[in-house]
């Protein structure tokens, strides 16, 4: 970790993006992935192109992928002959108007809607730099507000940005900067380099020897050594050989692939395509679900694109490697992730895992040869290839090296896509880069590894972000996702939720998994609902329902055939670990702590805030509301229902639920 900040705070530029030679004409780049398209980013270009037609300007504008700062979505970065790239948001079609008249028209920088000199752009190029210091670079007129007496000053670096201070973007460099689109802008900023090194300097075993020095693990969940997989797939006999790409991303929450693939698909072919050279492979797949139409369509075209200019194809490069690339559209079956499950359905069948060993390096596709990692452990690859295996090593912990991209979401400020060093605490990447809980609420958990992972509480904020003492800690790493909870969140309910994902995705050919997690998801349902009236069993009767879920939950975990049955348990073994409180609360006192859980509360109106409107009880489907016109209202416990209705329609916040 200590070797990780090193690297950043020493560092002359962001990592990864090459400096490009100055700009001779506008360039305009908008933030159109997923997330900017959302936002509005069609609306935004439309109003920019007919802004910059009727001002005559011979502008270029460019669609890029996400840079990971969704809240600022819709981004646009304006680069400028002679002056640094801007990156501003969020813009709307109103404020893309008033950005044009202020920067364009009048060269003043508005302030307020600045977010820093673009990642990859804070020196001027060499021909820049001859006629004016970097300095004066970084000198431009801003917009003054209201603690800004002066109206010149330094223009902040994006790279200073609280959200992107404490990140090491590898897999993310090119995201947000480049039209992903462009193979030509994916060359210029250092694209297929490792390619041809590989190609014309090393041998596939010496590939192989460089990407086990790095340490790098598959980013997929499991975290299996790439460089020792790489190496069985390549000893492996029988031909020909596949190399396949697991970008089937289910996990709620999680949005990691699908943004690397909007914003830099040329990065993973080439990691592929190195992958392939190591291990013998002919032919390769990248298997995406059709839920991302917009990965799809990139993906698409770079492959076209790669083959047209000879990076796929026949001949490589003018050697004797030929290696080529197909998609595979994934249905959205979450149990394809499991990679005997993703075979099946590649081959056409039914996606089902099946018993191990064989392992897919030894019979995979079509019974060949196989090698699968996911879209991030292809795309760390030409780095590793570029820059050695010592140096991806020396960044990260002893036995996690490198970087991981999270998807961060849920009830943090600042949502979006991050990477960081491995090691570093769960605290910082919540509060120093995530921006805390939203409305400065407390902290509660943080749900890592999507449904197969678990629950961590505010005890183990410290955690340090690797494989091993995230494991300790009992939740796992997973693919990436990371959602934020406050104390409004109820842990049953979330378990719940979860469980009921893995129960509706499992593919029901292994009774643990299928018989087991259903009755488990049973038992979590009937502690959210009040019990029946003629119920009389003793309070420690009912505690022993907790034993009950806990022993069921380690049987499905070590009797399931894959992955998916396996972890399955995890949300609710973690919840029960450090929310065991909770669980006692909903079980033998028959209440949600959270208030989250309807069934289990008990409704009334507070009379110092009932204006006697009536409203509540003329919309009660049980009649449990009683009063008179001008008068405050109450509710019959006996009778209500608790569907939660009054409490949504009241405009006078009298109806409470404890």
């Amino acid at each position: 970790m200590a070797i990780a900040q090193q690297w950043v705070g020493t560092a002359t530029r962001p990592l990864g993006v090459r400096p490009r030679q100055q700009t001779t004409e506008p360039v305009f780049y908008v933030g159109a992935g997923t997330c900017g398209l959302a936002a509005g980013a069609e609306r935004v270009l439309s109003v920019l192109e007919e802004e910059l037609a009727s001002r005559h300007v011979p502008a270029v504008v460019k669609r890029v992928g996400c840079i990971g700062m969704c809240k600022w979505e819709v981004m646009v970065d304006i680069w400028l002959p002679n002056r640094p790239r801007l990156s501003f948001g969020p813009v709307d079609d109103k404020s893309v108007k008033r950005l044009l008249h202020e920067y364009i028209d009048n060269g003043v920088v508005p302030g307020d809607l600045l977010l820093g000199v673009a990642l990859g752009h804070e020196q001027p190029s060499e021909d820049i730099q001859a006629t004016v210091s970097p300095q004066e670079w970084l000198m431009a007129p801003v917009q003054p507000g209201p603690d800004e007496p002066a109206a010149r000053q330094r223009l902040p670096l994006l790279r200073e940005h609280p959200m992107m201070r404490k990140q090491l973007r590898i897999v993310l460099q090119n995201c947000g900067l480049i039209d992903p689109e462009s193979l030509d802008e994916y060359i210029e900023a250092g694209g297929y380099q490792a390619l041809q090194q590989a190609l014309s300097d090393m041998t596939p075993e010496k590939v192989i020897e460089e990407v086990s020095l790095s340490g790098l693990r598959g980013r997929g969940g499991a975290g299996f050594p790439t460089g020792k997989k790489w190496q069985l797939a390549r000893q492996a006999s029988g031909s020909p050989k596949y190399m396949i790409c697991n970008a089937d991303e289910g996990d709620p929450g999680a949005f990691m692939d699908r943004s690397v693939l909007e914003g830099d698909p040329f990065r993973v072919l080439e990691g592929m395509t190195i992958g392939a050279y190591a291990v013998g492979a002919s032919q390769g797949f990248v298997y995406v679900r059709a839920e991302y139409p917009l990965a799809v369509t990139r993906l698409r075209q770079a492959i076209e694109a790669a083959r047209r200019e000879g990076y796929l194809g026949e001949h490589i490069l003018g050697t004797d490697f030929s290696f080529d690339i197909d998609l595979k559209i994934g249905a959205g079956a979450f149990v394809c992730g499991e990679e005997t499950a993703l075979i099946a359905s590649v081959e056409g069948r039914r996606g089902m895992p099946r018993p191990r060993p064989p392992y897919p390096a030894q019979r995979g596709v079509f019974g060949c040869p196989t090698n699968i990692n996911n879209v991030e452990t292809y795309a760390n690859v030409p780095d590793i290839v570029l820059r050695g295996g010592r140096w991806f090593a020396s960044i990260g912990t002893e036995k996690s090296k490198g970087t991981k991209v999270f998807a961060l979401s849920g009830k943090v400020k600042w949502s979006g896509l991050i990477e960081v060093p491995m090691g570093i605490p769960v605290r910082e990447i919540i509060y120093d880069i995530g921006g805390g809980i939203v409305g400065d609420k407390k902290f509660k958990a943080v749900q890592m590894g999507g449904p197969s992972g678990g629950c961590l509480p505010e005890e183990k904020l410290d955690t340090p972000v690797d494989y091993d003492s995230l494991v300790q800690a009992g939740v796992i790493m997973g693919s990436g996702g990371m959602v934020v909870m406050d104390e409004s969140n109820c842990m049953v309910d979330v378990a719940r939720f979860f469980l009921n994902f893995c129960k509706d995705e499992s593919c029901g050919q292994c009774t643990p998994c299928r018989e087991g997690i259903t009755r488990l998801y049973g038992m979590l349902e009937k502690m959210v609902h009040r019990p029946e009236p003629n119920d009389d069993s003793a309070p420690e009767e009912r505690r022993q329902q907790l034993a009950q879920v806990e022993r069921l939950a380690r049987a499905i975990r070590d009797t399931s055939l894959c992955g998916l049955g396996q972890t399955a348990p995890n949300p609710v073994l973690s919840t029960l670990r450090y929310f065991g409180d909770e669980y006692v609360a909903h079980v033998v006192e028959h209440r949600c702590p959270a208030g989250v859980c309807s069934d289990l509360l008990v409704y009334s109106i507070d009379a110092g805030l009932c204006t006697g409107c009536g409203l509540c009880a003329r919309n009660c489907p049980s009649g449990a509301i009683g009063g008179e016109k001008g008068q405050p209202y109450h509710i019959n416990p006996d009778i209500c229902q608790r569907c939660v209705l009054c409490l949504r329609i009241c405009n006078f916040g009298a109806v409470k639920a404890a």
